[in-house]
This record gives structure tokens, sequence and C-alpha cells, in this order.
């Protein structure tokens, strides 16, 4: 699957950098090989990412994707 990038807006930023990680940080767990689950959220289809930044800390994702002119992105909801 094709991924188009990160879509990051005033709604999911806040959310997810409040637990001190910064958007490049929550990126590279995707540049990696993280470990992904689907999430048990009845209203949308959700998925969550486990990896491990350059910083090498782990990172736990909560994400989904939603489609931008035919190709998905990345939009985490929450990442601690």
């Amino acid at each position: 699957m094709n991924i188009a990038g990160f879509d990051w807006d005033g709604g999911n930023w806040p959310k997810c950098g409040k637990h001190g990680l910064t958007q490049a940080e929550i990126e590279e767990v995707f540049a990696g090989t993280p470990a992904v689950l689907t999430d048990p959220f009845p209203d949308e289809t959700r998925m969550r990412a486990l990896g491990k930044p350059a910083a090498g800390r782990y990172v736990f994702v909560v994400f989904m994707l939603r489609g931008h002119t035919g190709q998905p992105k990345f939009r985490p909801t929450s990442a601690r």
C-alpha cells in the first residue's frame, strides 16, 4: 500500500504531542517496521502501532488511514 504521508491538524496534533513526543518521532515509528494490530474502537477502523524511533524508546500510536486525493495518509489520533 502506498501511503501519501501524514495527516496532522489542530485536532490530532495536540492529543499526540501532550505526552512529550514530537511529530518527527511519531512519524519515525512508521519508517521502521512497527508491530501493527487492529484497535477495538467500535465507531471507526483504527489501528495500533508499536515501534522505536531513532531516539530508541518505544512509542505506541493509535492511528487510522484517511483518504486524500486517492492515496491514504496516516492520521495519528493518540501517541505515548
